[in-house]
C-alpha cells in the first residue's frame, strides 16, 4: 500500500473516531443529556459566560451550542463538519507522515 491510500485510510478512520468521540468529550467537560454538570469546566464556562451577559446565557452563544449538542446529540450538518474536520486533520498528519519516509 502507497502512502497516499495510508493516509487516505487513515484520514477516513480520523474522521469516523472525531464522530464517535464528540459526546464523549462533551460529558467529560460537563455538557451532559442532563444539563451542565455541577463543579464542571462547562459550569465555570455557563458561568463566565452569564456573568458576561447580564446574568444570562445568550441563546447561541458556545454555552449554549456546546449544552445543546451535549444534551440531544450532534445535527446531521453538526456530524458532518466534525467529521470532515476530522477527516482534514487525519489527511494531513498521513502527508506529513508520508513526506518524510519518501525516499530520496
Amino acid at each position: 500500500m502507497g502512502p497516499g491510500k495510508a493516509a487516505a485510510i487513515g484520514a477516513g478512520v480520523v474522521g469516523v473516531v472525531a464522530v464517535a468521540a464528540t459526546p464523549v468529550a462533551l460529558a467529560g467537560v460537563g455538557f451532559t443529556s442532563a444539563g451542565i454538570a455541577a463543579g464542571s469546566y462547562a459550569a465555570s464556562m455557563m458561568s463566565a459566560a452569564a456573568v458576561a451577559n447580564g446574568g444570562a446565557v445568550a441563546a447561541g452563544s458556545t454555552v449554549a451550542v456546546l449544552q445543546a449538542a451535549g444534551a440531544a446529540g450532534l445535527s446531521g450538518a453538526a456530524t458532518a463538519a466534525v467529521a470532515g474536520v476530522g477527516a482534514a486533520a487525519g489527511a494531513a498528519a498521513g502527508w506529513v507522515a508520508s513526506f518524510f519516509t519518501k525516499k530520496i
